[in-house]
């Protein structure tokens, strides 16, 4: 999928909708984008989002984040922080970058599998966690709300949290699995530039840039973890949704009629 607009100040900015269903439905663009952080939002650029008619912009982001970098808002829209994370004891992307400024702490705490070990808990977390149940259930109970749309949803990268969200939404709506995942891993083309340096400067410190990459690039396999959480707690999306995320079964029905058309 790609971006509706260029926006060089944001990065992986692109409209959740555009796909087809299994039965051959679409999902409607123009109602909910997503992105990485906005705190580096330039003008023009927050001037192409309030052209988009952007109304709410919720912050899937930890308070500590929300603090260290705040979004620059575009005219028009208002900012909604939901601290997905929040009672999540390991793994918080502030301790991670932390680990970032030190090589010797991230070989100890990333090697052998532990990075991948700690995303694995972030993405059990996002189905689990009463504060992302809390902060997902309501962005989608907004957004059946005309009043809130169009909006935009991000976190940090807007590959995470924010990934987790549209593919558990595309989901719902029955676009085909391998769809969803191809979605979901487009985060790794948009935001990979971007990472390079990243890569470099930890290498030039004596890091290890293969320790890096557990958490920098999305998986096909931290998307299959947060599934099978909902497959054990829930048994299906519709019932993650209806009762995880309490919505309700007409919540629900909403959500498509919302989407689909």
């Amino acid at each position: 999928m790609k971006p509706s607009i260029q926006l060089s100040s944001l990065a992986n900015f692109r409209d959740v909708g555009g796909h087809v269903t299994r039965d051959g439905l679409r999902v409607r663009t123009g109602i909910l984008y997503r992105s990485g952080a906005l705190d580096g939002l330039e003008p023009a650029d927050a001037e192409a989002l309030e052209g988009l008619g952007i109304r709410t912009i919720y912050d899937l982001r930890t308070r500590a984040e929300w603090d260290q970098r705040p979004d620059r808002l575009p005219n028009g829209a208002r900012h909604v922080g939901l601290d997905v994370l929040d009672g999540l004891r390991h793994g918080t992307p502030t301790r991670i970058m932390a680990l970032m400024a030190d090589p010797a702490a991230a070989r100890e705490h990333l090697g052998d599998g532990k990075g991948a070990e700690m995303f694995f808990g972030q993405y059990r977390g996002f189905v689990a966690l009463e504060a992302a149940r809390r902060a997902y259930g309501r962005v989608f109970a907004d957004l059946t709300d005309a009043a809130c749309r169009p909006a935009l949803i991000h976190c940090m990268g807007g590959k995470d949290r924010t990934g987790w969200a549209a593919a558990s939404l595309l989901l719902l709506l029955d676009v085909s699995d391998g769809d969803v995942l191809e979605d979901y891993l487009a985060s790794n083309t948009y935001l990979g530039p971007g990472f390079q340096q990243f890569f470099d400067d930890f290498e030039a410190r004596g890091g290890e840039p293969n320790l890096l990459s557990q958490f920098f690039w999305v998986r096909p396999d931290y998307l299959e973890v947060a599934l099978d959480e909902v497959k054990r707690i829930y048994g299906s999306i519709e019932s993650y949704f209806a009762n995880g995320l309490r919505l309700g079964d007409a919540g629900v029905a909403a959500l498509r009629q919302t989407f689909l058309e």
